[in-house]
């Protein structure tokens, strides 16, 4: 069979793992937000509420797709597929295990870890360009948040996998998941497994961060003007973010498909805790939004710049010195 054959199937079966995954993560957060909020979650369609996301799709599709007089025409139809088409393009490089025949991914890429951050900063053109073509002022605000935000705290971000690098010696995904057998990354780096955390919550524009969709200042936010699929376009962006994040989180930091420490002897496939690792993950996430209040955008602006680079940077400073002392 023809490779270009075999990778359309894989890239197939993800796309639909991906896209079913994303679904239930939203009823699971609805589910977790109203155990932690003392109030009931989706519970009316199908059996415990399970159906619901095939509801809230059919109800996305069916419903009237307007588009302002004042919006660009062309960028205001393309700005949710370009969130969407940055959201899935990542999944190219993440592997999700290995056995002896090799690494269980679409594409085994030398500089992964680069390719990643190179295509999730391309996720800000979605929220930038729908906010700007929707021709209103509140889009545009939440736009131009989403721009500073992502500046802001995507220096952090790379900062913090640079200490990983210096450890692991390659920016391979499946090079970092095997040089974190003996010790995962985030107990040396603990620091820099903490500026991460922060900064992709912010990356993604969840809770605490949310401030590119303020409901109270903005209405909205940047989709303000958005409806129908292309609302939900935007939605689906978001969740698929949030599971990019984890798996990132996973790979880097959480040891990847690596059992944790004590239960190697139980034999258990590495995919397996791969996606409990994920899991985890996903319900922090969930936690943080059901806990936490949004940050006022002059705070938030001077924690990334005034707190959470100085710290990066002198983890990373801290790394290199160590690493080289030690490599001495």
């Amino acid at each position: 069979m023809p490779d270009w054959i075999i990778i359309l199937i894989k890239s197939a079966i993800l796309l639909l793992v991906v896209v079913t995954t994303f679904a239930y993560a939203m009823l699971a957060e609805r589910k977790v937000l109203g155990w932690m909020q003392l109030r009931p979650g989706p519970n009316r369609v199908g059996p415990w509420g399970m159906l619901q996301p095939a509801a809230d799709a059919a109800k996305l599709i069916l419903k009237e797709d307007l588009t302002p007089k004042s919006a660009d025409p062309l960028i205001y139809r393309l700005a949710p597929f370009i969130s969407l088409l940055t959201a899935f393009s990542v999944y190219a490089v993440i592997p999700f295990g290995a056995d002896g025949s090799g690494t269980w991914a679409i594409g085994n890429v030398n500089a992964g870890l680069l390719f990643l951050l190179a295509i999730t900063s391309l996720g800000v053109y979605g929220i930038t360009l729908g906010g700007w073509a929707s021709g209103s002022k509140y889009p545009l605000l939440g736009s131009v948040r989403g721009t500073a935000q992502m500046i802001s705290y995507e220096l952090g971000m790379s900062l913090s996998f640079i200490g990983v690098l210096i450890l692991a010696g390659t920016t391979s995904l499946d090079g970092i998941v095997n040089a974190q057998a003996k010790w995962w990354f985030f107990v040396p780096q603990f620091v820099g497994f903490l500026i991460y955390i922060t900064t992709a919550v912010a990356e993604t524009n969840r809770t605490p961060f949310d401030l590119v969709e303020a409901e109270t200042e903005l209405v909205a936010g940047f989709h303000t003007e958005y409806s129908g699929l292309r609302f939900g376009l935007f939605f689906i962006a978001e969740y698929v973010n949030m599971l990019t994040v984890s798996c990132i989180t996973t790979l880097i930091f959480l040891g990847g498909w690596n059992a944790p420490f004590g239960l190697g002897g139980l034999h258990v496939p590495g995919v397996i805790w791969f996606v409990l690792k994920i899991a985890c993950f996903l319900f922090f996430y969930m936690w943080l939004r059901a806990t936490l209040p949004r940050f006022r955008y002059d705070r938030l602006m001077a924690f990334g710049w005034k707190v959470l680079l100085p710290v990066a940077t002198l983890n990373l400073i801290v790394t290199a010195v160590i690493v080289a002392f030690m490599g001495h």
